[in-house]
């Protein structure tokens, strides 16, 4: 568990397999701390399809770009918080601990926000399930990763990206199943409690993390865990591993001090840390900035963008995507340890780059070939329900139906062929209710368009890009990263601004969109993962097969990328 991994020729998942089915007590520690993963990948995902519901309940959020972001992003904010706190909170009281306070949390913020009478109750709901997933966030992987045989300890940190991206799966299913039940939004985001119930009942019957035992002293309940995990030929080699780690980290520790601001400043004096931070802030903050969450946030919207109007429609192609999510996840778990973090990373970028690209293109001739509007069938409805930016316009005869929809106005397309020149009305509900009276399609968030599969087709491909390097890898490097005695203030730092970053993506995108197109938007986060390829490369090591001591020296000598390593630096 402290050795780190040993080399070995064969995937580590095939290795976790014979081993968890040895000891099936070790994928029972790993999926009860993983579930942390599933509840940070439903409230991920469940946002996406309920803000379609909230938009039509609330006229004020439908209106408002901004007040549909802080819905979503407040979660974020909350995560902020949480993942700082859950740093504290690791380290002082444990990890169990500290997953049984994230659940309370968690379920009490999914009842705030399913009776939420009020757009600002769901933010306050938000915040707290925010607060609950930042938490789980940084210590499931760590209990995972301190609970684990060093043999297996990355395909068993993957399951915890596994179950985000199968919580993500499990909300859009959720969302299905609710589009046509009354209350729809309220049961999307209340059914979020369950799994952390779940979880906090699962995790009662469970031990705190050996390591974390070790250091406050319970050797007793350190070694009867450990021989749960080991074989009993091991479980000696592990407590002296433990026992000289976490005596070398006493050692120091005066040094470093105790206090949340003195380990950080301590840690950054560190050189090792400080290159540690260096790679693992990195790849977290290149995985928001990728704008992978602009998808599992807005991915019906985005949907909606490339023209397929119906909730129900957005919401099903939306699963999709989150289904290649989880099975890129599977992916991961085979090949972490064949190939490499980092070549999975890089391999990871150059693929979301491309596909952004190509996205934006796709986008690009959506917006220019959109539908036009007909003054005939725009005043079809009346002059009072036409947009009235539309009626004002000198140049009105050029308008199309992505002019309409800058107008903050809606398209109702015509009634032959969407196509076909159609009407651009004011926003409302009751002139949304007289199009679609007429057996009309209403578009509000994008325009109808021939090449709109297209998009869809290259949000599956850039989901598949994501997944199995960039999804779950930066997870990986920074439990493995830091020294044992900087891991829990290295990975709150890393987590933070994980979350940071997320926000940042989360809280503008549709700000974005509306201020340079759906095109724009993916361009900018195509050249954003541009710069992310270029400090992967630069700043991130290999940590395949190192143990943390290997991992140490590594940090201290400095990394360099093979290509820029003089002869010396390449024989070592």
């Amino acid at each position: 568990m402290e050795g780190g991994h040993s080399s070995t020729d064969k995937t580590e998942f095939t290795e976790c397999w014979r081993t968890t089915w040895k000891t099936p007590y070790i994928m029972r520690l790993a999926l009860s701390a993983g579930i942390g993963g599933l509840l940070f990948g439903y409230d991920t995902g469940v946002i996406s399809g309920a803000l379609l519901y909230i938009k039509e309940d609330f006229h004020d959020v439908e209106q408002k770009t901004w007040l549909q972001e802080t819905i979503v992003s407040m979660a974020v904010a909350g995560a902020i918080i949480g993942a700082a706190v859950g740093g504290w909170m690791n380290d002082k009281f444990g990890r169990k601990k500290s997953i049984l306070v994230a659940d309370v949390i968690f379920f009490m913020g999914a009842l705030v926000m399913a009776g939420a009478p009020v757009p600002g109750v769901i933010i306050i709901g938000r915040i707290l399930v925010g607060l609950g997933v930042g938490m789980a966030s940084m210590t499931a992987p760590l209990y995972i990763s301190e609970a684990s045989p060093h043999r297996i300890r990355g395909a068993l940190v993957s399951t915890n990206g596994l179950l985000i991206t199968g919580g993500q799966f499990l909300s859009y299913l959720i969302n299905l199943a609710f589009t046509r039940v009354p209350g729809t939004w309220r049961w999307m985001l209340g059914v979020a409690g369950l799994p952390a119930v779940l979880q906090f009942v699962l995790m009662l019957s469970l031990p705190e993390s050996p390591r974390w035992l070790y250091r406050a002293n319970k050797v007793d309940e350190a070694r009867a865990i450990l021989k749960k995990i080991y074989p009993a030929n091991e479980v000696e080699d592990e407590i002296k591993a433990l026992h000289d780690s976490i005596e070398h980290e006493k050692a120091e520790e005066g040094a470093i001090g105790d206090s949340v601001l003195e380990k950080v400043r301590a840690a950054l004096k560190n050189d090792v840390v400080r290159r540690g931070l260096y790679a693992g802030i990195t790849v977290q903050v290149a995985q928001q900035f990728v704008g992978i969450n602009t998808v599992m946030y807005y991915s019906p919207t985005i949907v909606q963008f490339a023209g397929f109007a119906n909730n129900s429609t957005a919401l099903a192609l939306s699963l999709v995507t989150s289904g290649l999510n989880a099975i890129g996840s599977i992916v991961s778990m085979c090949f972490v340890d064949r190939y490499g973090r980092r070549r999975l990373m890089i391999i990871s970028m150059i693929g979301i780059i491309t596909c952004l690209v190509v996205l934006s293109g796709v986008f690009y001739q959506a917006a220019t070939h959109a539908p036009a509007i007909s003054n005939q069938e725009s005043l079809h409805f009346g002059n009072n329900s036409t947009c009235p930016t539309y009626l004002s316009a000198p140049d009105s005869s050029a308008w199309n139906c992505m002019k309409c929809l800058k107008a903050g106005c809606a398209f109702c397309a015509n009634g032959a062929s969407e196509f076909h020149p159609g009407a651009c009305l004011a926003s409302n509900k009751d002139i949304r209710g007289a199009c679609r009276g007429e057996q009309r399609v209403w578009f509000s968030e994008g325009c109808p368009s021939r090449v709109g599969f297209l998009a869809i087709l290259l949000l599956g491909l850039y989901i598949i890009m994501y997944s199995p390097g960039m999804g779950t890898v930066p997870w990986i490097v920074n439990s493995e990263i830091y020294p044992l005695r900087f891991r829990g203030v290295g990975g709150g730092m890393a987590a933070v601004a994980n979350w940071c970053s997320n926000l940042i993506v989360s809280e503008t995108f549709l700000t974005l969109t509306n201020a340079v197109g759906s095109s724009g938007t993916f361009l900018l986060f195509a050249g954003f993962s541009t710069i992310g390829l270029i400090a992967i490369y630069f700043l991130v090591p290999e940590t395949k097969g190192l143990q943390f001591e290997e991992v140490e020296k590594l940090l201290k000598k400095g990394y360099k990328p093979k290509a820029l390593r003089g002869k010396e630096d390449s024989s070592n």
